[in-house]
């Protein structure tokens, strides 16, 4: 009685179905579907969805036969690597249909399935539009009551499940573009950047900047994620322009040279919104004449960085949005060329604050500093703080920035500049209610004279009371003639000339400033200060606590009362390559990634390297730190010495949380030199903070390449005695836990050592990197992760590597050849 019952079909047709094979029949309707639908009485509800992908599946996908019965495909059938032809519309990975009915289905291996949705792989053109596509969409599932998740989750794409799990990351989809050759998978992965947080992609931008430059497949499909970005944000574009001006150059590189030169031409950028209406400022409503960009780059004008937009949020006047960042950088770069010229250091540091006073007069600007990641905008470079770093050959220098932080739409505030230098040439500053004179024309011998020995921030002209009412109110600043009969520099008739800047009030808080400036000169300095020296100019000055310096330096500020005022550092550095720095303090980020993911307390400081071309580039300083160089310079004691004079004796707590530090930071940079060769290693590229933790800077020669070619560091890392000292001896527990942390370390790091040799292996295509050009560059690195060897091979390992950097000779006679060439003691 049950034969009688039409279940999706006649009898004769599950005759011709193997015996052996249970059929989903609930799935498979080819048979019963002809020109009028599905036979009457069928009670089967047919899911329209999944009936029109069966309808559009190629027959060389899914054979039959004349009559309609599925065809036995042989075991021996070489399976589909990937997904169908980009013009073939695919069916859906949910349909349990990619493998015939074989009686065998249980013996046989599972082949790849070949079927996925179009919307997985084409989600739209962003050039076209200005959001991001949607992510990729699903078919709708057949009904719970006729398939299970079990027969699903078998059927599925092995790599579509990959690509749509939560654990696929940015790591992963970088490993797999550059590793597939397949276009569909190419354009999924480009497709599936839009669905990653910024930040994440940010940081493999030097690898996505490479393929785009190297792989002409796969900068087909970067293309509309980057041109999508770059219309999103300036500091994006600019990023993107540098690194591929940084690597490529070549003339037949022309593609990366396209999109660099589009971007520069601002080509790519946002369009403008129509019924757009301009929001002007107050301070620019009282200007006589909209001001335009024909100053931009000329910093004797005074608004060097002003492109002469008033439209506010979003501009539709065309004004050129990244020209004065770019000219805003070229200034500090052009500084840091003129200073290589200049042999005196103590020359060099004049020059240095004379040319940042003259910069300086062209500020408050839209332009920011590109390694602060918040949206901000440059108020004031104090020249009075900034140094000229201590080095042979090249001229990099340190600078600290006030910045105002903003949502990216806030008006600036208005411009407040120091007095004229008291000279007998100079104008006085007089009271004014506009802003169009505040510019003086003074004499490039006053800026260059005065502005070394007179701090520019001390005194400051009046601003407009009308403007100055949207900001909070700020205690009168000291008067010019108190500070400067505190410094005693100035005689009385040039303080006379200067003290129409000051008030009635103000003489007032100066008596109070002079007492207070009077009174710490006369105090015995502490004994870890540091003195001034003319070798080394900026050692005064990164001895000085981040947070007294902040506080200082706000309480002179014009601006200081501001609630998104910031104080910021950066070195410019020019002349040197940085990209292979950069690359290093990549590896340093996912370094320290992994042992904060695997919970191993080894301490890293990576900091932020950006390139701007090939030979120049922006570092972020490490703040509350000072070189070993610096340290047994001004203090003549050795390392455990200098840490008992900051931290206590050495049972003290403040001693013994030092030692930790020092111990923790020390196994994690020791495991680092080894795994990435770092050389170049003397005390003045190795800091100590104010919490006692050993930071390695300047990474300028890592795994194939060493100073001048020579190859003479041997050691695999740096140790010496007086690092064991610090940790209290050999046979001591601080020791046997520096050990515990490397072995630790490398046990660590060796499970994601993929993640961590692929940044290296993409970088190293064109042979940008001299670092890389070695053909055994990557699998030695990869070599050094040990990944053959149990866990006692590594113990005894690493007690080798302790023993052999603790007695290296190569170490004491590099540090004796830095010490006669180079004075770095």
């Amino acid at each position: 009685m049950l034969e009688d019952v039409p279940i999706h079909g006649s009898r004769s047709d599950s005759k011709t179905k193997p015996p052996t094979h249970q059929r989903n029949l609930s799935l498979d309707f080819r048979h019963v579907t002809g020109a009028n639908g599905p036979p009457a009485g069928c009670g089967h509800q047919r899911n329209r969805s999944l009936d029109s992908v069966l309808q559009r599946i190629p027959e060389d996908m899914t054979p039959t036969s004349p009559d309609g019965a599925p065809l036995r495909i042989s075991c021996e059938a070489p399976a589909p690597r990937l997904a169908l032809p980009p013009e073939v519309p695919t069916g859906s990975d949910d349909s349990g249909i990619h493998t015939p009915p074989d009686g065998n289905d249980e013996e046989r291996p599972q082949p790849p399935a070949a079927a996925r949705s179009r919307e997985s792989l084409d989600s739209g053109n962003p050039e076209e539009t200005e959001k991001p596509p949607d992510p990729p969409d699903t078919v709708s599932e057949p009904p719970a009551a006729t398939c299970s998740a079990t027969e699903t989750a078998k059927n599925k794409d092995f790599l579509l499940r990959l690509f749509e799990s939560k654990l696929f990351d940015m790591s992963m989809a970088i490993t797999y573009l550059f590793n597939s050759k397949e276009p569909g998978v190419q354009t999924y992965l480009a497709n599936k950047l839009f669905s990653f947080p910024h930040e994440d992609v940010d940081f493999y931008l030097p690898q996505l900047a490479t393929m785009y430059i190297e792989m002409g497949d796969v900068a087909d499909v970067l293309r509309p994620y980057l041109v999508y970005r770059c219309k999103q944000s300036a500091q994006f574009s600019l990023r993107l322009a540098w690194l591929l001006t940084a690597f490529s150059g070549d003339a037949k590189r022309s593609r990366a040279t396209k999109l660099k030169d589009s971007i520069l031409a601002e080509e790519i950028r946002p369009a403008a919104r129509r019924g757009h209406h301009r929001s002007q400022s107050d301070a620019s409503a009282l200007r006589l004449a909209t001001p335009s960009g024909r100053h931009l780059g000329d910093l004797a004008s005074g608004r060097a960085f002003e492109n002469g937009c008033l439209c506010g949020e979003q501009c539709s006047c065309g004004a050129p949005r990244l020209e004065p960042q770019t000219k805003f950088l070229t200034a500090l770069t052009n500084i840091g060329r003129q200073l290589a010229t200049v042999a005196d250091k103590e020359r060099r540091n004049g020059r240095l604050r004379a040319e940042l006073a003259t910069l300086d007069l062209n500020l408050p600007a839209r332009v920011w500093l590109p390694l602060h990641q918040k949206s901000h905008y440059v108020l004031r470079i104090p020249s009075h703080a900034a140094a000229v770093l201590n080095s042979k050959d090249k001229a990099p220098y340190i600078m600290y920035v006030e910045v105002l932080e903003t949502e990216g739409h806030e008006p600036l505030p208005p411009r407040l500049l120091p007095p004229a230098p008291p000279a007998p040439h100079s104008p006085p500053i007089r009271h004014t209610k506009s802003e169009e004179n505040l510019v003086p024309e003074w004499p490039a011998l006053s800026l260059y004279s005065a502005l070394d020995d007179v701090d520019a921030g001390d005194c400051w002209s009046h601003d407009d009371e009308e403007l100055s009412t949207q900001y909070a109110a700020k205690p009168p600043a000291p008067d010019c003639l108190s500070q400067v009969s505190a410094l005693s520099a100035l005689s009385v008739t040039s303080a006379q000339s200067t003290s129409s800047c000051g008030s009635r009030e103000s003489l007032a808080v100066g008596a109070g400033e002079v007492r207070r400036r009077l009174a710490d000169a006369t105090a015995a300095p502490p004994p870890n200060a540091f003195r001034h020296d003319p070798a080394d100019p900026s050692a005064l000055a990164l001895k000085e606590s981040w947070e007294s310096k902040l506080a200082r330096m706000r309480s002179i500020s014009p601006y200081g009362s501001l609630g998104g005022w910031r104080l910021l550092g950066c070195i410019v550095k020019v002349g040197d390559d940085l990209r292979q720095e950069m690359l290093a303090a990549q590896l340093l980020r996912r370094l320290q990634a992994v042992w904060e993911l695997e919970r191993v307390p080894l301490r890293l400081r990576p900091y932020e390297i950006l390139c701007l071309d090939r030979e120049s580039g922006l570092i972020q300083p490490v703040l509350n730190s000072v070189s070993l160089h610096q340290i047994k310079k001004q203090s003549g004691k050795t390392l455990r010495a200098w840490l008992e004079l900051e931290h206590g004796p050495p049972n003290s707590e403040g001693f013994l949380r030092a030692q930790k530090n020092f111990v923790q930071s020390a196994a994690a940079y020791a495991l680092t030199s080894y795994l990435l060769q770092l050389k170049d290693r003397h005390n003045g590229n190795i800091l100590l903070d104010s919490a006692g933790h050993i930071i390695h800077i300047d990474f300028g020669f890592i795994f194939s390449i060493s100073p001048k070619n020579l190859g003479f560091e041997s050691s695999p890392f740096k140790l010496t005695s007086e690092f064991v000292e610090v940790m209290d001896g050999e046979s001591s527990d601080m020791f046997a836990y520096f050990k515990i942390l490397i072995l630790r370390g490398l046990i660590a790091a060796r499970k994601h050592c993929d993640q961590i040799i692929h940044l290296v292996d993409v970088m190293r295509m064109g042979g940008q990197l001299a670092c890389l050009r070695s053909s055994s560059a990557v699998s030695a690195f990869r070599a050094r992760f040990h990944l053959g060897r149990t866990e006692p091979q590594l113990r005894a390992l690493v007690d080798r590597l302790v023993r052999d950097a603790l007695h290296s000779l190569s170490t004491r006679l590099y540090d004796n050849y830095q010490y006669y060439t180079n004075g770095i003691l």
